[in-house]
């Protein structure tokens, strides 16, 4: 027999899908079997799987031992197994140069270092994701057993050269929360940024975006396309510079690559930006500055106006250090 009570970190979900994860390796079929006859029950009583389980809620499994290591993946530790070396070692999420802003026990607000992969592109490598989770293991703020049924991660995303803030879920109300107010555009990202050119007044622009089928990029067009979706981004000048403007920009939609593409589209390409901006400009900031990446940092996120469980961050504010990198070329 197996049992287990359900903590805060992992209520808010579907029961059936909390055993899919609990049990892995069984089919959903012989998992809803295993409902109806009663050899799963919740609280002590028989369950359909589509209830929502709660703080205090407790599971029962009425398995052998052989069976339940056979369904749970033969009792494998869940924490990062893909390299057959368990773990990424402390020493090495801690050179990802990842800091906290901001945490409670449902969310964590991230400062990610440009350079520094938000999830990883391939197996090997360690990313935000991976980051998150040893953070959260080395400070004893969840266990080896509840990644089986929750795993944190970042719920918003960030290029691999854009630093700043990302929004990581810690629990699953908080993942339910992030990811309502990213779809729903209520909570407000802004970004700092370097744009080549003089911009001296705040403009909201739009346009319609399209993915290209080669090379990982994207396509502004001012007219609807077909497959292409509609953004607006607003951008808010702070300060003009010899060959350049620093900007704050809000994300009013969120698509990939939106900002750099978007400002390119208008003739004011991002400092540094070497798949959508100006090359000679770019090279210029290179040989002087040694500007290896385009210089984009999200800068601050509002939250709307929340309620319990997060009443704590409700239109709150918070905001990421810009990087030394942007002081440095001011001119």
């Amino acid at each position: 027999m197996y049992q287990k009570t359900i903590t805060e970190r992992e209520a808010g979900q579907r029961f059936d899908k909390y055993l899919r994860k609990l049990l892995p390796e069984a089919g959903s079929g012989f998992l809803y079997k295993m409902l109806r006859k009663k050899n799963i029950v919740l609280n002590e009583k028989k369950a359909d799987g589509a209830e929502k389980i709660a703080c205090g809620d407790v599971v029962a499994i009425y398995f052998s031992e052989e069976t339940l290591r056979k369904f749970m993946g033969n009792g494998e530790n869940p924490v990062r197994k893909e390299d057959g070396k368990g773990l990424s070692s402390s020493a090495d999420t801690a050179l990802l140069g990842i800091t906290v802003l901001y945490e409670n026990e449902h969310i964590l607000l991230a400062n990610k270092p440009a350079g520094v992969l938000t999830q990883k592109a391939v197996k090997e490598d360690v990313s935000l994701n991976e980051w998150l989770i040893d953070y959260l293991l080395k400070e004893k703020q969840i266990t080896a057993e509840e990644l089986r049924t929750f795993r944190p991660a970042a719920c918003n995303r960030l290029d691999r050269n854009t630093s700043g803030i990302v929004l990581c879920a810690k629990s699953v109300p908080g993942a339910q929360m992030l990811s309502e107010g990213l779809q729903a555009r209520s909570l407000h990202k802004f970004y700092r940024l370097y744009v080549k050119g003089r911009l001296e007044e705040e403009q909201t622009i739009e346009g319609f975006l399209r993915k290209e089928e080669r090379g990982n990029k994207v396509r502004i067009y001012t007219d609807r396309k077909d497959e292409a979706s509609f953004i607006r981004t607003r951008y808010m000048p702070i300060r003009q510079e010899r060959d350049k403007t620093l900007l704050e920009a809000e994300l009013i939609t969120g698509k990939t690559h939106q900002i750099r593409a978007h400002l390119a589209s208008i003739g004011h390409p991002l400092l540094g930006d070497y798949k959508y901006g100006d090359r000679s400009f770019n090279e210029q900031y290179r040989r002087k500055y040694q500007v290896e990446h385009q210089l984009l940092h999200a800068y601050k996120i509002v939250f709307p106006p929340l309620t319990a469980p997060f009443g704590e961050i409700s239109e709150r504010t918070f905001r990421a250090p810009v990087p030394e990198i942007f002081d440095r070329v001011r001119n």
